[in-house]
């Protein structure tokens, strides 16, 4: 069985592995929202992150997956000046954590698919 510090140094070990960098002109809405599926099974967690525009996405895709009951999130925004006043977009991470149901969720989606092949 993991324990509470093996756990928490296991997800510091994969923030870069887990991170998605979401952009408002590169990909369509459903591209992030599968990827992050994909995080979530095979990490735990996904982390999502947006500038500017983009930050619309971000949201938007983390209330898919929580409405759906995939996730559980935290939200962080930061301001990495220091506290200085910076001129620069606007910036938000989200850490999706997977629901206690993802796995079964998931798998009926799954099954799902098949059936309206």
């Amino acid at each position: 069985m993991v324990g509470t510090t093996e756990a928490v140094d296991s997800s510091a070990s994969n923030n870069k592995k887990n991170r998605i960098q979401v952009s408002h002109t590169q990909k369509p809405l459903f591209f992030y929202d599968n990827l992050a599926k994909r995080y979530m099974q095979q990490y735990n967690e996904v982390e999502l992150s947006a500038l500017g525009m983009a930050i619309a996405i971000v949201v938007t895709i983390a209330e898919i997956l929580k409405n759906h009951g995939l996730a559980i999130e935290k939200i962080d925004m930061r301001d990495e000046s220091g506290g200085r006043a910076i001129e620069k977009s606007a910036k938000i991470e989200i850490l999706l954590r997977k629901s206690e149901k993802f796995n079964e969720l998931m798998t009926v989606a799954a099954e799902e698919a098949l059936d309206n092949e």
